[in-house]
């Protein structure tokens, strides 16, 4: 399948003769300048200058001593080959030296972290001048294994379509670096760039003629919160199983359903989550189309194939922004504009029945809703466990950057 077109729309600005910031201000009135996935809900406002790393002890971090670090470790080594990969400097030496470490271990694996890397509070400066904790959000998601088909028939009515071709997607940092980031889509209709079908357009009859359909699933609510979760399983009539991944996405901002079921009473602020969400749809499947056009974001997929490298298949889980599998409850979504993606993130959080959460864990993947270095996403595993979970997830939470101790500390873009 072709790929979306990328534009350089310094040509399409000097084709046209338009002056750059009256292009740039349209497309913020259409509403181009939107992440992939969802909207941000963060605890606090935040911005470049309001974060500052802490650099503290580790036997500050709760629950460190205790914490069964050993576990961590398959998601550090995939991390540490795709960053080599990239030729990311940064951790060229310490990955090299980790491939020596005992790592069936955890006391071993905790000196190793000991030695050779700092920890750093990640904290408000508002907060650091008082003396006060800063603590951020933590939600949760999963990869949900879903029932589907490979074709359409009176069961199998929802498409899971794969990235269109007509899809653009427009550089616009070419002319201004500060817009380095932002993502700016949309399709071309005759000489014009507009932005691409809603969730609305889609699902009413738009659908996608320049886009193939991987897949029908048997369920209207798996179907849309696939979109939000962004990859999954599908077990198909013969019983195999079919992995799918986030491809791309229409470019419009993602609206939460559950906050359209609140304010028409329909649910309490305190209890709303994917279960209580779903549960409602299914006690009035009439006006599931209504509440999902609340949403315009729609994403696509591809096909994702099974693993051959023997640790991605031990960890085996999606892959995740970095490129690598995500290990269940050791890797997390962060805003890589304030975190660095790969890096080790602890976290102190409770789980939804209150539990402490508190252990070591990757930065290996991001998310639309994760805006903010106080903000992150727990990747919980696959299946219905884990959904219910990461359903509930949404605790107030604590970040500790580790960071090599020979490094300087990573800027904030």
């Amino acid at each position: 399948m072709k790929q979306a077109q990328i534009i350089n729309l310094s040509f399409l600005f000097m084709k046209k003769n338009v002056p750059a910031r009256l292009i740039i201000t349209v497309l913020v009135t259409l509403g181009f300048f939107t992440a992939c996935g969802t909207t941000p809900d963060q605890s606090a406002s935040e911005d470049d200058s309001a974060i500052q790393f802490q650099r503290v002890s580790f036997d500050m971090l709760p629950g460190w001593a205790q914490d069964n670090i050993a576990e961590v470790w398959p998601a550090w080594q995939v991390g540490c080959r795709a960053l080599s990969k990239k030729k990311a400097a940064t951790w060229r030496e310490i990955c090299a030296f980790s491939e020596t470490i005992d790592a069936s271990s955890s006391p071993v694996v905790r000196h190793f972290f000991e030695q050779y890397f700092a920890a750093y509070q990640i904290v408000l400066k508002s907060d650091a001048m008082q003396m006060q904790e800063s603590e951020g959000l933590v939600t949760g998601y999963y990869e949900p294994l879903l029932r589907g088909s490979r074709t359409s028939d009176n069961l199998y009515r929802f498409p899971v379509y794969g990235k269109p071709v007509d899809l653009l997607t427009v550089d616009l940092a070419s002319l201004y670096p500060e817009l380095a980031g932002k993502r700016v889509r949309g399709r071309i209709n005759g000489d014009k760039v507009v932005p691409y079908y809603s969730r609305a357009e889609i699902d009413s009859g738009h659908t996608v003629p320049n886009a193939e359909i991987l897949l029908y699933l048997d369920d209207a609510l798996d179907a849309f919160f696939l979109h939000i979760q962004g990859s999954g399983r599908v077990m198909l009539p013969s019983n195999d199983i079919v992995r799918i991944g986030y491809a791309d996405q229409n470019g419009h901002p993602y609206r939460a359903i559950g906050v359209i079921l609140i304010e028409r009473g329909e649910l309490n602020r305190e209890n709303v989550s994917m279960q209580t969400i779903k549960a409602w749809g299914y006690r009035h499947p009439e006006q599931l189309p209504e509440l999902f056009a609340h949403n315009p974001s729609y994403v696509f997929f591809r096909e994702i194939a099974a693993p051959t490298d023997p640790l991605a298949q031990l960890i085996d889980g999606p892959t995740g922004a970095l490129g690598v599998p995500l290990l269940a409850q050791r890797t997390i979504a962060v805003d890589r504009s304030k975190l660095p993606i790969g890096a080790p993130v602890y976290l102190a959080t409770t789980l939804p029945d209150q539990s402490p959460l508190q252990r070591l864990t990757m930065a290996q993947d991001t998310g639309g809703a994760i805006r903010g270095a106080l903000r992150a996403d727990f990747f919980f595993g696959t299946g219905d466990t884990a959904g219910e979970f990461a359903g509930a997830m949404k605790e107030k939470g604590r970040f500790w950057l580790l960071w090599p101790k020979d490094k300087a500390l990573p800027e904030k873009r």
